[in-house]
C-alpha cells in the first residue's frame, strides 16, 4: 500500500506577518482559491488516482493545528486517514520516523511537505513513479530540484547519476554561484520515498537511540478513532532527517524533479506566483480592494485595504490588520531577523482573528485592564471547562443560542441576552444548536492575557 504522509508542523515565520505560530503558512490564505495545505491534499489525491494504487493520505502535525487541517480537508472533501499529533515539535527526523513506525513493513511511504507548490502534475507523477522503482529496490529516495538561480534559502544535494554524493547546508551567495557553475547540485525539496522496512532498518543501523525515543513516544501515545496523540515528544532529539540519517546512509539516491517546484519560503518566492503584466506589479487578487499605482513597477502587495504607490519600484508590502511589513525585493529572507526581535511578542503568535478547535475569536479592542472579543462557536462544539485568576467576563449573545455553565449552575441564553462570570469561577460555553453561536465577550481585570486560563476539562486534549 502507498501511504502518503504530509508533514504539517512548520511555522513558516519567513512569511510573517501573514504566517504566525497560530496560523502557519500552510493554512494561511496566501492564495484566492485554496491554501497550500489544500493544494497538497488535492495533489496527493490526484497522485493516488493516477497511479491506480491502493493508498491513503495521512498527516503528522502538532496538537495546536490539527483542527485547521481537519477543517480545511473537509472544505475540499478529501478525507485524512490518520492524524499523528505531536505534543512538542521535534523537526523532520522524528516526524518521519514516527510516520514509518505506524506502517506495515511492506508499505511504500511518500513524505510530502504541506507548504510547497508544484505546478506540473504530470511531471510530478513521472518523478514519483521513478522514485517508486528505486524505493522498491531498497533505496531511500530524495527529490532534487534543478536550480534556476544561486538561491541561498535552500539546502543543496550534490548528486551524479541518481547517486547522492553529499548534502550541503544553505550556502552563502558565493558558494551558491559555485554550485551552479560546477553543475550536479540540486535544491533539496524535503520530499522522500522509501519502503517502511528499509527505512527503519537504516534507522536501526545509524540512529538507534533516536529510533528508540520515537518508539517510546508511540508506545505511550493515546489513540482515539483516527487520531494518535503522541506523548513525551520533548524527550526526542530535535534534528532534521538530513542531518540524522540521510548524510549517513549508503542507500540514499535522488530523482530529479522538473515539476515547477516552489517552497514559498519567502515573499520573493510568493511574488513569483502572482503576475500582472499590464501594470507590472504583483498583487494577490483574493483582496477585496483595488490597489492604485502611478509610475510604479515590480512591486508585490498583499493587503485587504487599498494601497496606493507613487514612484515606487521593487517593494514588498504586506499589510495585515495589526502589522505592516515593507521590504525591498530580494531581501525578504531577512524577515527572519525581524521575527527574532519579536520573540515573545504576541504579534509573532496570533492574528487578531484566532482559530480554535471549537470556532474562532477576534480581538476587537484591548486596553490595559480590558479586552473585547467577538467569539464564534461552531454547532455542537464547546470550549474547555476553565477558570481565570485575574479577570471577570461578561458574555452577550448576538445570534444563535448558548448553553453556559458557571459552577454548578447552567443557563440557556438567546440573542440579546447576557451573563456574568466572576473571577475564579469554573465555567464553560457550549453551542448545542445547528447554527453558529456569535457572542461578544468583555474581559475586565488587572490582567487580560491569553495565558490566564486554567483548563479543568477539554475535548481537544489541550493542556
Amino acid at each position: 500500500m502507498l501511504k502518503i504522509f504530509i508533514l504539517c508542523g512548520g511555522s513558516g515565520t519567513r512569511l510573517w506577518p501573514i504566517s504566525r505560530k497560530s496560523l502557519p503558512k500552510q493554512f494561511a490564505p496566501l492564495f484566492p482559491d485554496e491554501t497550500l495545505f489544500q493544494k497538497t491534499l488535492k495533489r496527493s489525491k490526484l497522485l493516488l488516482e493516477e497511479l491506480h494504487e491502493e493508498g491513503e493520505i495521512n498527516l503528522i502535525t502538532n496538537t495546536q493545528h490539527y483542527f485547521l487541517a481537519q477543517e480545511q480537508s473537509q472544505q475540499i472533501n478529501i478525507p485524512i486517514s490518520s492524524f499523528l499529533l505531536e505534543d512538542s515539535p521535534r523537526d523532520s527526523a522524528a516526524a518521519i520516523i514516527l510516520s514509518a513506525l505506524t506502517c506495515n513493513e511492506s508499505d511504500l511511504i511518500l513524505i510530502l511537505p504541506s507548504d510547497h507548490l508544484i505546478k506540473d502534475s504530470h511531471s510530478f507523477l513521472q518523478s514519483i513513479q521513478k522514485a517508486k522503482e528505486f524505493a522498491q529496490l531498497g533505496n531511500i529516495v530524495t527529490f532534487g530540484i534543478l536550480p534556476t538561480s544561486a538561491h541561498t534559502g535552500y539546502g543543496y544535494i550534490h548528486a551524479k547519476d541518481h547517486r547522492v554524493l553529499e548534502f550541503c547546508e544553505k550556502p552563502n551567495t558565493l558558494k551558491a554561484k559555485e554550485f551552479l557553475e560546477h553543475g550536479g547540485y540540486f535544491w533539496n525539496s524535503g520530499m522522500f520515498c522509501f519502503m517502511a522496512k528499509d527505512f527503519l532498518k537504516e534507522c536501526q543501523t545509524h540512529i538507534p537511540d533516536l529510533l528508540n525515543q520515537c518508539q517510546t513516544a508511540l508506545f505511550h501515545s493515546q489513540k482515539e478513532h483516527n487520531f494518535i496523540w503522541l506523548k513525551g515528544m520533548d524527550k526526542i532529539q530535535k534534528i532534521s532527517i538530513d542531518y540524522a540519517l540521510m548524510e549517513k546512509t549508503q542507500k540514499i539516491c535522488m530523482v530529479q524533479g522538473d515539476f515547477g517546484w516552489n517552497d514559498v519560503g519567502s515573499f520573493d518566492s510568493l511574488a513569483e506566483e502572482f503576475q500582472d503584466t499590464e501594470i507590472q506589479n504583483h498583487t494577490n487578487h483574493s483582496s477585496n480592494s483595488s490597489h492604485l499605482f502611478k509610475d510604479s513597477k515590480d512591486n508585490f502587495i498583499l493587503s485587504r485595504k487599498p494601497i496606493s504607490l507613487i514612484g515606487i519600484e521593487s517593494l514588498v508590502v504586506i499589510d495585515t490588520k495589526d502589522s505592516l511589513l515593507i521590504a525591498q525585493k530580494g531581501r525578504t529572507q531577512e524577515v527572519k531577523e525581524i521575527v527574532q526581535k519579536l520573540e515573545g511578542d504576541k504579534l509573532l503568535d496570533f492574528h487578531p482573528l484566532v482559530h480554535r478547535p471549537w470556532g474562532s475569536y477576534e480581538v476587537l479592542e484591548e486596553g490595559q485592564n480590558y479586552k473585547i472579543k467577538k467569539i464564534i462557536v461552531k454547532p455542537q462544539k464547546r470550549l474547555s471547562l476553565q477558570k481565570h485568576f485575574h479577570r471577570n467576563e461578561h458574555w452577550i449573545v448576538i445570534s444563535g443560542s448558548a448553553c453556559v455553565q458557571i459552577g454548578d449552575q447552567e443557563l440557556f441564553l438567546q440573542s440579546n441576552e447576557s451573563t456574568y462570570i466572576p473571577m475564579g469561577s469554573p465555567h464553560r460555553l457550549s453551542n448545542n444548536g445547528k447554527l453558529d453561536l456569535v457572542m461578544i465577550e468583555v474581559q475586565v481585570g488587572e490582567y487580560v492575557g491569553e495565558d490566564d486560563i486554567i483548563r479543568l476539562e477539554d475535548d481537544y486534549h489541550r493542556a
